[in-house]
């Protein structure tokens, strides 16, 4: 139950391995998929857990070597975020850059290609930040965490509501 079945450095190999590789697929998928979650996305990191856990404990299916994995993921990510707050480069590679999808009004079809995003996934963007029309827009952006950020033009903002008077 506790002692594991395959060497300890053969659990933490293996973790960095698929640590790396999930690292590399995730990222060539883009940011939305990690920052916008859709129900297919969850369902879709669920049984990427579970296709990827042998490969990681050998069939090892003892309690420490469930920690020592654990504990080497938890690890390597810890690096990972280090070395990308040391290293700008890094940074850029692993997190990506953010992405102007719409211009002074504009949508940039090629950036919204680039991103995977559809139309209504903006304009949902759009009305949280209140903007009802794509001329409303200064810029929108979609950040490295997969959030899209929407800035309005300064003379088309909405007025605040005006104070009825009190009785």
């Amino acid at each position: 139950m506790f002692t594991p079945s395959v060497p300890i450095w053969e659990l933490v190999i293996r973790a960095g391995i698929v640590y790396g590789f999930l690292l590399i697929l995730l990222r060539i998928t883009g940011k939305r998929q990690v920052g916008q979650l859709a129900p297919f996305d969850l369902v879709l990191l669920l049984v990427l857990a579970n296709a990827v856990q042998n490969s990681i404990n050998a069939g090892d299916n003892s309690v420490s070597g469930g920690l020592i994995s654990a504990t080497a993921l938890v690890m390597l990510n810890f690096l990972v975020g280090m070395a990308t707050y040391r290293s700008k480069t890094l940074e850029s590679i692993i997190e990506g850059q953010p992405l102007v999808l719409i211009h002074n009004g504009h949508v940039l079809e090629k950036s919204m290609a680039s991103a995977k995003l559809t139309r209504h996934e903006l304009q949902a963007a759009m009305r949280l930040a209140g903007c009802a029309a794509y001329s409303d827009v200064q810029v929108a952006i979609l950040e490295n965490n997969g959030s899209i950020s929407v800035v309005q033009h300064r003379d088309r903002k909405a007025a605040p509501p005006e104070e009825e008077p009190r009785p």
